[in-house]
């Protein structure tokens, strides 16, 4: 039984009794007491003891204590997290489901006031009311836009602009699409000039889409510019003269008073109902125009009340009287308000601008 000698024996191991503390409790009292003795030896900057896990089996006796700093930045991390997407968030919102946004009040644009002048008939003083009556309205204190869609270019000429050495003009314009504003020249009153290319844009525009609105979409450019654009027209009813009462508002129809001049005005009236039909509703005539007026003969007096009996209050009560003036102006290459600014010619066209600002007011 030697063998069994050298064996070794357990050692019984004593249980507590009662009132007695467990032996590991005294051990855990006596290291919590032996740490902050540490921490005041060593000072407040030495990292603190790290805490020693009880025993596999044994129960916490002492709740640990967590600081309050650690508390509120845990409050503080549970606050910041975003919420977790659900799937019905990320689906794009229904049309029917998503606020409608009422768009922000605009402040309302001025635009200008564009005024044809049309008659199919030539020789009825179409360009001489047209330069004359915007440089009465830039008397009135107006800013006046002139545009000569003639190809003769006699507005252009009337301006001391020699129409044959334009490099640019209204062909470019209204074919190539180039801006309005690179062709505008300053005279009495800004110009967009004319060349005789202009004669061949009818033929260059015509595979065009939306040829006839050319004008009115090169026009939008300056249009809050001014106050009026004056257009003068070419003496016929083509492609031209269409983009002219397609661009208006208003149409002055000046009619010399003669039998011929008259006839030509009914012509006039058939195609602007064709415009207003199918591309300017808007567009109406503000006013007939006699011109030319030699009253001195019966035939112009004549000529005078078939058109009141015929058109009633659409004849202006102002009268464009013969002058030797007007002949003479253009020649100056000035407005005949500016070449004889006391004239009776001069106060024809500043009467009519009085009458044509009344019908704007009212």
């Amino acid at each position: 039984m030697g063998f069994l000698s050298r064996r070794n024996k357990s050692v019984p191991v004593s249980e507590p009794q009662e009132g007695e503390q467990h032996p590991i409790v005294e051990e855990l009292q006596a290291m919590e007491e032996a740490v902050p003795e540490q921490r005041d030896a060593e000072g407040s900057n030495a990292p603190a003891a790290a805490p020693v896990a009880p025993p596999a089996g044994e129960e916490r006796v002492q709740d640990a204590v967590v600081p309050e700093e650690k508390v509120v930045a845990e409050e503080k991390a549970e606050e910041v997290e975003p919420e977790r997407f659900m799937p019905r968030d990320l689906i794009a919102p229904s049309r029917h489901a998503a606020a409608v946004e009422e768009p922000a009040a605009e402040a309302p644009t001025k635009h200008a006031e564009v005024i044809a002048f049309a008659n199919q008939k030539g020789g009825v003083a179409k360009t001489t009311t047209t330069l004359n009556l915007a440089v009465a309205f830039a008397e009135s204190g107006h800013r006046v836009l002139c545009i000569d869609l003639d190809p003769q270019g006699n507005l252009t000429m009337s301006q001391g602009i020699d129409p044959d050495k334009v490099e640019k003009s209204l062909y470019d314009v209204l074919v190539n699409d180039m801006p309005i504003s690179e062709i505008i020249q300053r005279r009495e009153i800004d110009i967009a000039v004319s060349s005789i290319d202009l004669a061949g844009a009818e033929i260059a525009m015509s595979t065009k889409i939306g040829r006839e609105r050319s004008l009115e979409k090169a026009l939008k450019e300056v249009s809050g510019d001014y106050d009026f654009v004056c257009i003068d027209t070419p003496p016929s009813l083509g492609l031209l003269t269409i983009n002219a009462l397609t661009a208006a508002s208003k149409v002055i129809v000046p009619v010399q008073c003669e039998y011929l001049s008259m006839r030509g005005l009914v012509q006039l009236q058939n195609t602007l109902k064709m415009i207003q039909e199918n591309l300017n509703p808007d567009v109406k005539i503000e006013g007939i125009l006699p011109t030319m007026l030699d009253s001195r003969t019966v035939h112009a007096k004549e000529a005078v009340e078939i058109l009141e009996e015929n058109f009633g209050d659409l004849v202006f009560r102002s009268r464009i009287k013969k002058a030797i003036k007007f002949a003479e102006a253009p020649v100056k290459g000035a407005s005949v308000l500016k070449y004889d600014s006391e004239s009776n010619a001069a106060g024809y066209y500043r009467d009519l601008a009085k009458e044509v600002l009344e019908h704007e007011s009212a």
